[in-house]
């Protein structure tokens, strides 16, 4: 009596692996041809494998939870030849047939595929999908444990084209008990959730040094000295008021324009970044914006802030100067399309056209990370150019 084997069918057009959830016959129990035999699950929905010939269940040679490529064979039926005729006639024309014989013979010589990557000594294959493919099962463990897609992605795949089978997550947890971990605070982990948001955009960076010489001098006339960072929240305030078209917000086929010029900029507290907002900065002076300015990163750095005093801004102003740091492509808020950067500000040998000849000057470098859905290069480069000029002229701020 031949054995007929039982084979992971193609589910969709588009999986090419299903992983096994319940057996729902047993082996030795009787099948008819179409019963309900297997269920699976793929990244879509849960689905049953039917009997391919009626028969007895000789054996599964699959096991629950695992995952398996289309054409695996997951178990035997046995049968007898009347039953394999009776079968092929009613369900399958003679090329069908062949077809599946041909299947047949080429999964029960083969075994699933090792995956491997294309470039060598990578930890994750090259050409494979990775965590971009996340069955039910895997997703409702995740979540049980409250982690992300972005935790995986230290993990390498054993399923088909690299992807993460619920075996290889559990391998993974039980090698990270194993280490010392530490529980991390809610604002690190409301900043990751933010930054996870903020990447699903296409975010691009722009950059313009700009002289500070202008703005050193001027800070030196006023009573209480503001800190570079004010001087570039005035001059994106001003430069968004003449055009706020930059800061607009693209959802679904709509742009959504700003209401008002509110201004955050980031401050480094505890574990985190706060960022306060200043409140229509392009209607207030320089002047008029320090004390309010100084005593807000005040309240930051103790952590606080009111609760209107974060929240809704079109645009941020960190200062990654205050590191050390010349160039740095932050990240604009989930909220918002636009994150202005200022680096630190070097002696540079710049060319004076008047005396023909070299001075030294201080120079820093802006920095304009934008969704790059909402705007391109163009606007981008033109608001950051003007942003260097209102600074180049920090008396009109």
């Amino acid at each position: 009596m031949p054995d007929i084997p039982i084979i992971m069918p193609q589910l969709g057009e588009s999986i090419s692996e299903a992983t096994i959830i319940d057996f729902l016959v047993q082996e030795g129990d009787p099948v008819t041809i179409d019963q309900d035999i297997i269920e699976v699950e793929t990244n879509k929905a849960a689905m049953n494998v039917t009997a391919p010939a009626a028969g007895t269940i000789k054996e599964f040679t699959s096991v629950i939870d695992e995952s398996y490529l289309v054409g695996a064979v997951l178990g035997y039926i046995e049968t007898n030849e009347t039953a394999i005729q009776h079968n092929d006639n009613k369900s399958r024309s003679p090329d069908q047939s062949r077809t599946l014989e041909a299947k047949i013979k080429r999964s029960s010589t083969s075994s699933t595929p090792a995956v491997k990557p294309i470039v060598e000594n990578l930890p994750i294959p090259a050409d494979g999908l990775g965590v971009s493919y996340l069955s039910p099962r895997l997703k409702a463990r995740m979540h049980e444990l409250g982690l992300r897609s972005a935790d995986l992605a230290g993990i390498a795949g054993s399923g088909a084209g690299g992807r993460i089978t619920i075996q290889d997550f559990e391998s993974f947890i039980a090698e990270l008990n194993q280490t010392k971990l530490s529980q991390a605070s809610s604002m690190r982990v409301t900043v990751a959730d933010a930054m996870c948001r903020s990447w699903t955009r296409p975010l691009a960076t722009a950059g313009l040094p700009v002289i500070l010489d202008p703005l050193l001098r001027h800070r030196k006339t006023l009573e209480l000295t503001p800190g570079p960072a004010l001087y570039v929240i005035r001059a994106l305030a001003l430069a968004l008021s003449e055009d706020s078209t930059p800061a607009g917000r693209l959802i679904g086929r709509n742009i959504a324009h700003p209401a008002s010029i509110d201004v955050g900029f980031a401050v480094e507290a505890e574990d985190g970044v706060l960022v306060p907002v200043l409140r229509e900065a392009d209607k207030q002076s320089l002047a008029e914006m320090i004390p309010r300015y100084q005593e807000m990163v005040t309240q930051a750095r103790e952590r606080r802030l009111p609760a209107d005093a974060t929240g809704k801004s079109i645009a941020t102003v960190t200062n990654y100067g205050t590191f050390g740091l010349t160039w740095a492509t932050p990240i604009p808020l989930p909220e918002q399309t636009l994150v202005l950067g200022m680096g630190a500000g070097r002696k540079q040998p710049v060319w004076d056209e008047a005396a023909q000849t070299f001075v030294p000057q201080t120079e820093a470098f802006l920095t304009l990370s934008f969704d790059h859905r909402a705007i391109d290069g163009g606007p981008a480069s033109r608001l950051l150019s003007r942003i260097g000029e209102l600074m180049g002229q920090p008396e009109r701020l």
